[in-house]
């Protein structure tokens, strides 16, 4: 490039090699080499948890929810639509998304932080015409992709059977969902949970119908169990909330939040040694081909 001027030529030589040393500056900041030679086994998934929500509203709300801002920011990895079946990926794993809020299971809070949500669209409890309060049943099919999707993700995360809770179990009182319909036999029938010894339970429960444990008992059983219940040895708000998840999951035909026999040889079960049994154990050396 020639210039009439002097001095402009000494501007355009000056000015370009300043423009070429910025562009090999900028490079070498941003272009960090990594080498990728040396892999640590010491590490596993960031995801520890996986838990399970219903959304309490159709498809449509649920949705607008769970991907659009608002002043109750909230998100989920997955939602699963009802009708049709269809499973949405609205988060990725390796992000955190806003599903738990405050929240408590096994020593673990603020579980956002290291679990993976999945939200079934489900209306939850309806208020009928009588004034009765029903929970909304879920459909054989959305319940098949469910246990699927859960499949993938534990096979991915290597997620423990005693991490895959629901709301209700990590903010007992605060949440229902995913409510006393949900089939979690059928979780454990097909291996990703444990379930209570069915001959442990009826041997136990005898003993206690002769002589009911008081709160305090129920208390430390809930708590060794992963609730973050109270110790007050009363029966306060917060130790009954802790009950009626703990029976909507392992005995949803009566969940009043009042402790009984079969309900204390559950809580005594849960906690011995050899009293949760997995089914079938999942074969994780194959990992379940993801959708995604």
């Amino acid at each position: 490039m020639k210039f009439g001027f002097p001095f402009l030529q000494r501007f355009a030589h000056t000015g370009l090699m300043g423009l070429l040393g910025a562009l090999l500056l900028g490079g070498c900041a941003s272009g960090v080499r990594i080498d990728t030679t040396y892999t640590s086994e010491n590490q596993d998934s960031r995801a520890q948890f996986l838990v399970l929500h219903y959304t309490v509203g159709n498809f449509e709300s649920s949705l607008a929810t769970l991907t659009k801002p608002s002043n109750r920011a909230v998100s989920s990895h997955y939602l699963v639509r009802d009708d049709p079946v269809v499973t949405y990926r609205l988060v990725d794993e390796n992000r955190r998304a806003w599903h738990a809020g405050p929240s408590f299971w096994g020593g673990y809070s603020n579980l956002n932080a290291s679990s993976i949500g999945i939200e079934i669209v489900n209306a939850g409890p309806v208020v009928g015409a009588d004034g009765t309060t029903r929970y909304t049943p879920f459909s054989q099919a959305q319940i098949n992709e469910v246990v699927a999707l859960c499949k993938e993700i534990v096979a991915r995360h290597q997620i423990r059977p005693d991490r895959i809770i629901g709301h209700s179990d990590i903010a007992p009182g605060r949440k229902q969902d995913p409510g006393p319909l949900f089939p979690w036999k059928r979780l454990a029938d097909e291996g990703l949970i444990a379930w209570p010894d069915a001959a442990m339970v009826a041997a136990k429960r005898p003993l206690y119908e002769f002589q009911l444990p008081d709160a305090k008992w129920f208390q430390g059983k809930l708590s060794d169990h992963g609730y973050n219940t109270s110790h007050s040895g009363e029966w306060d708000a917060l130790t009954r909330d802790s009950l009626i998840s703990f029976q909507m999951k392992y005995r949803p035909a009566k969940y009043d939040g009042r402790p009984d026999a079969e309900i204390a040889a559950l809580l005594d079960v849960v906690n011995a040694p050899q009293g949760m049994v997995l089914s079938k154990a999942m074969d994780l050396s194959k990992p379940y081909t993801s959708r995604w």
